[in-house]
């Protein structure tokens, strides 16, 4: 992968949970939220055989400083979702007829998957579809808060921005080991939001009701 060179800023504090969970809530969503974690499950325009790849990072490595440093972000993107990318390829390579399908689409159907894959691709799978969409909405040049439809229905469900922020970062300090903190839309109930946490790698694709995820902050266990 070609990557632009990291930027050479320094850490003004410390990178711990709660400054990731900040991250979540103020520079992610407000940037890319046009493209809502359930809508990209079409198949590929390319060779069924064809595997998943790295997306490539939008900004340098150290954009996000002091927030998230160059370091982090290096062994998170290029370490952390590598091996989410070679574990899901690995996965479906051993049943050729799930290749070709975005990730999406997979764990939309997660409940048919072999059974004998069936966990990895969830991990792996979940691991991959996750962090593919939190490097979409991540920016470093955010506006700081949303505007639009997507604020009236923040102020709408939850009072104000302020007291959302407030909240999605009370759902993801209180959940337990490593996971995701999620905003989802209910389209079938008037598209009331929700704050939600899930475990490990598990996604948003595979609840049992639609619930596209508009926000998604990554926890680190050991952050």
């Amino acid at each position: 992968m070609t990557s632009a060179p990291p930027a050479s800023r320094g850490l003004d504090r410390p990178v711990g949970r709660r400054a990731v969970i900040e991250a979540g809530a103020l520079l992610a969503g407000l940037a890319a939220t046009s493209s809502p974690l359930h809508a990209q499950d079409s198949l590929h325009s390319q060779d069924k055989a064809m595997a998943y790849e790295l997306p490539p990072l939008r900004f340098d490595y150290g954009a996000l400083a002091p927030v998230i440093d160059a370091e982090t972000m290096r062994l998170h993107h290029d370490g952390h979702h590598r091996a989410y990318v070679d574990g899901v390829n690995a996965a479906l390579g051993k049943h050729p007829d799930w290749q070709g399908m975005t990730i999406e689409a997979v764990l939309k159907r997660l409940d048919e998957v072999p059974e004998d894959i069936r966990t990895q691709v969830r991990n792996q799978g979940g691991g991959h579809a996750n962090h593919q969409f939190f490097w979409k909405i991540l920016t470093p040049n955010g506006p700081g808060r949303p505007s639009g439809d997507l604020l009236k229905a923040i102020e709408r469900d939850f009072g104000s921005f302020e007291a959302f922020k407030a909240r999605f970062e009370e759902a993801g300090t209180q959940h337990f080991g490593s996971g995701w903190a999620f905003l989802v839309v209910h389209p079938k109930e008037q598209f009331r939001l929700e704050i939600l946490t899930l475990p490990n790698q598990d996604s948003v694709l595979d609840l049992d009701r639609p619930s596209p995820g508009l926000i998604a902050c990554d926890l680190w266990e050991h952050a």
